[in-house]
């Protein structure tokens, strides 16, 4: 393997190609050119199995080590990466990061080893004790772990508000809030957030304090997928993924990433090196390889999918409720016409729905174990985002680390069932459904 610095396309045409090229070709072949690693004899870029690299001299190990840990070269996108250690930087790892950067529309993009490694490194890289984090009610049950019961030990406080309330959001004035946090669309409720609207607020009251004082947005973009929302572009800080799911696609691969500025970069990978949530150079390399190529092709027939089952499921009369961002009667439908585009476009309601059962818990009990038990199509199991279709009841699984009077402050129904659409035929989707629901 070559670390020979590689600044500029040795093609000039290909690199105007490029520019000129639509999102969805970008993310079958990445960028044209690469700094992280030299592999242009292959059409697809070899595994690494390295945890250690040869240096050379002294005088490069140190200069790595500076490279690393120094803010302003860490900025300069033309250095060379001299690689020292897997848990510092790695070459599949690099590359991966550079792909969901062009994805997402971000100037940086930095992998660990899952979606709350992310979160965790996110969240502690920017705070210290005495902080305060504002985060949205409604939200997935490890992360309200995290802010209601681990960062509190380090005198970090959150409070859990509703994120489309204006009065909720008069909480931000508070000179103690540095993190404003929430999902894009939330899990499992599937609520909206405003971000026009909140963006609009938080630059308001960023004019009025220092830079280091300044409220840092971070956001969870994991059911939307950079296909249907890019954060970024509506002046979001930090954006995070989990790339088990939707980006990943296929559940054979475990990792997150934080989309961000430069300005957030040095920050994040310190904290990765320190926290030590480090992404296997293999799963970058699945995803890198299959899970963002595809992207766009899974996330259209998830969508497909999501849109017809939903509406079976709206004219169903043992339904009490069903949300999905692409019906009619969805809570924020005209602001999801508006910010729910593919880079294309075009409309991207998203492949999650949530919906309950008429009747009481025992009732959803059956349903579900009726479906785990006798469905071909769908599969009673956690995650989302991939091929196969899964169903789950967040109260008693996902969001189970939620206390449940809690639970129900943030509008979690115990009854509420979450299905998470792959890419089978919708037919036989709707036919386990039926099934199931006859079965009552």
């Amino acid at each position: 393997m070559s670390q020979k610095k590689k600044s500029k396309p040795a093609n000039k045409h290909l690199s105007s190609a490029y520019d000129r090229s639509t999102s969805r070709s970008k993310m079958v072949h990445g960028t044209p050119v690469t700094n992280a690693w030299e592999f242009s004899k292959h059409l697809i870029p070899p595994i690494t199995s390295n945890t250690t690299f040869r240096l050379g001299s002294l005088d490069r190990g140190a200069k790595g080590f500076l490279q690393f840990g120094s803010e302003e070269l860490s900025r300069d996108p033309s250095h060379e990466p001299i690689l020292i250690y897997d848990r510092l930087d790695e070459p599949n790892t690099l590359l991966l990061e550079e792909h969901l950067a062009q994805l997402e529309g971000s100037e940086s993009a930095v992998t660990f080893g899952s979606g709350m490694g992310a979160i965790s490194s996110s969240l502690l890289s920017v705070m210290k004790s005495g902080q305060r984090v504002i985060a949205h009610r409604n939200l997935y049950g490890c992360t309200y772990s995290l802010l209601a019961d681990w960062l509190p030990r380090f005198g970090i406080q959150s409070t859990f508000i509703d994120v489309n309330s204006r009065e909720h959001r008069q909480l931000l004035h508070d000179p103690n809030v540095r993190v404003l946090y929430f999902e894009c669309v939330s899990n499992p409720s599937l609520d909206l957030a405003d971000l026009p609207a909140i963006m609009s607020e938080v630059k308001k009251i960023n004019k009025t304090r220092s830079e280091s004082d300044r409220i840092i947005t971070i956001v969870d973009n994991t059911f939307a997928t950079p296909w249907g929302l890019r954060p970024i572009e509506w002046g979001i800080d930090i954006v995070i993924h989990s790339l088990t799911k939707n980006i990943g696609g296929f559940g054979t691969e475990m990792g997150g990433a934080a989309m961000s500025k430069k300005t957030f970069e040095r920050g994040l990978k310190l904290a990765r090196k320190d926290f030590g949530a480090i992404l296997n150079p293999k799963s970058a390399w699945g995803i890198t390889v299959h899970g963002i190529p595809t992207l766009a092709l899974r996330f259209e027939k998830q969508q497909t999918n999501a849109m017809a089952v939903a509406k079976f499921l709206e004219r169903h009369p043992k339904v009490e409720k069903v949300t999905y961002p692409g019906l009619k009667n969805y809570s924020h439908a005209k602001l999801a016409k508006r910010v729910l585009r593919t880079p294309e476009g075009k409309f991207a309601p998203g492949t999650m729905i949530s919906f309950t059962v008429k009747g009481n818990l025992e009732k959803c009990r059956r349903f579900v174990d009726h479906i785990a038990k006798n469905s071909y199509s769908i599969t009673l199991a956690v995650s989302l985002g991939l091929t196969k279709t899964l169903i789950e009841v967040p109260g008693y699984m996902t969001h189970a680390a939620i206390p449940k009077d809690k639970q129900s402050e943030s509008g979690i129904d115990p009854r509420l069932i979450r299905l998470s659409l792959g890419i089978e035929d919708s037919k036989d989707l709707i036919a386990d459904l039926d099934a199931a629901f006859r079965a009552l």
